[in-house]
C-alpha cells in the first residue's frame, strides 16, 4: 500500500526497514538521535532502535566518518550523516583516501558498505558555507557511488539500495525537497511511497517527461525547474524531454544518449558549480559519441564559479531556474 510521504519520512522509513532486516546496520552523526537530524532524515529511529544503534556523536566529522570506516572493515553497515556537504573538508582524508580506496587497495578483500548521507543546495540565504552541492567533487574520485533523489519515492528506494550495496555510497538530498514544516513547502517532491521495502536501482536514470525537440538532463531540485520550463515551452510548440539522472556514479550514459539521439539537442541544468563538473562531463559524453549528429551545440546552465551569496536577490540571480532554461532552449531552437 502506498501513501504520500515527504522525503524526510521516506528516507527514515527506508533506513528503519533495513535496520529491522539487518542487525549490522547502524546510524551515527550529529543530532541524529533525539532531534532526528536537522533535516529529519533519522526521525523516529532512536525510539525504535535505541542508543546502541542510533549514535549521536560529538561535532567531529573526522572522528565519526573515520569510525564508520573502521566499523565497515569489521562487517558492520554504518550510515553516517554529514550534516552539510560543505563540512566534508575535515573528513576529506577518511572519505577520499580510505573509504573510497580500501576495497581496491585490499585487492577486493575488504568490503566498504558505508552510506554517507548529506544535505546540499541553495535558495535559503544560507551563504557560502551551507549552500553548495559539491557532488561533482566526489564523482571525480574512483570508488564512491553517488545518488541524488529528486522525490520521496526515489529517496526511499535509493536509500535501501545504498545500504545494501557493498561499496561506499554518497547519498545527497536537497534541503528544499525534504518537506520539513519550517522550510518553504515543496509539494511536488512528495510522491506515493509504498509501505513495503523496495529498491530503486543505483545507476539508472529516469525519463520524467518525454519530448522530441530537446533533451534536458538534470537532477535533484532542478528537475522541477526543468519540468516547469518544459510545460511552458510546450504551449509554444516546443517539445522537451526531461531526464532525471538520479545517480551520478555510475552514470546512466545509455539513457542520456538515447534521449539526445532522439531530440538532437542537449541542455544540461546543474546546481553544482559550472567549471570542471557534471555539466561538462555529460556534454563531453554526448560530443564524443554523437556530436556530429546534433542539430545544435550542447549547452549548460550551472552555478557560476563564485561563492554562494548570502544576499537572497544575489543568490536567486546566480541559481539556475525556469526562465534561464526557457531562454536557452529558445535560442537552441533558433
Amino acid at each position: 500500500m502506498a501513501r504520500k510521504l515527504p522525503m524526510y519520512k521516506a528516507i527514515s522509513e527506508g533506513i528503519a526497514q533495513e535496520m529491522e532486516r539487518d542487525n549490522s546496520v547502524f546510524v551515527m552523526g550529529e543530532d541524529i538521535g533525539a532531534y532526528g537530524g536537522i533535516f529529519g532524515a533519522t526521525t523516529g529511529l532512536l525510539e525504535k532502535f535505541g542508543y546502541e544503534r542510533i549514535k549521536d556523536t560529538p561535532i567531529s566529522e573526522s572522528a565519526f566518518i573515520g569510525g564508520a570506516l573502521g566499523a565497515a572493515t569489521k562487517g558492520m553497515r554504518p550510515i553516517v550523516e554529514l550534516m552539510f556537504v560543505d563540512f566534508f573538508g575535515v573528513a576529506m582524508d577518511q572519505i577520499y583516501n580510505h573509504i573510497a580506496k580500501v576495497h581496491y587497495m585490499s585487492n577486493g578483500n575488504v568490503k566498504m558498505p558505508v552510506v554517507i548521507i548529506t544535505a546540499m543546495g541553495g535558495g535559503y540565504s544560507d551563504a557560502a558555507q551551507h549552500s553548495q552541492c559539491l557532488y561533482g567533487l566526489f564523482a571525480h574520485i574512483p570508488g564512491l557511488k553517488i545518488v541524488i533523489p529528486s522525490n520521496s519515492y526515489d529517496a526511499k528506494g535509493l536509500m535501501i539500495s545504498a545500504i545494501r550495496d557493498e561499496n561506499p555510497v554518497m547519498y545527497f538530498f536537497h534541503k528544499s525537497l525534504m518537506g520539513l514544516g519550517w522550510m518553504t513547502p515543496f509539494d511536488e517532491a512528495i510522491y506515493d511511497v509504498p509501505e513495503e521495502s523496495y529498491i530503486v536501482p543505483i545507476g539508472k536514470a529516469k525519463v520524467v517527461k518525454e519530448g522530441s525537440d530537446v533533451t534536458i538532463t538534470t537532477l535533484s531540485k532542478m528537475v522541477y525547474e526543468a519540468l516547469h520550463a518544459a510545460n511552458e515551452l510546450e504551449k509554444e510548440g516546443i517539445s522537451v524531454e526531461v531526464v532525471d539522472l538520479r545517480t551520478l556514479v555510475p552514470l546512466d550514459k545509455g539513457t542520456i544518449l538515447d534521449s539526445v539521439k532522439k531530440t538532437g539537442r542537449l541542455l544540461v541544468v546543474d546546481e553544482d558549480y559550472k567549471s570542471y563538473g557534471v555539466s561538462g562531463e555529460i556534454i563531453s559524453i554526448i560530443s564524443e559519441n554523437i556530436g556530429n549528429n546534433l542539430k545544435a551545440l550542447p549547452r549548460r546552465i550551472a552555478y557560476p564559479d563564485i561563492p554562494v551569496p548570502y544576499s537572497r536577490p544575489l543568490e536567486k540571480f546566480a541559481l539556475p531556474d525556469k526562465d534561464k532554461i526557457i531562454k536557452n532552449i529558445k535560442e537552441m531552437m533558433g
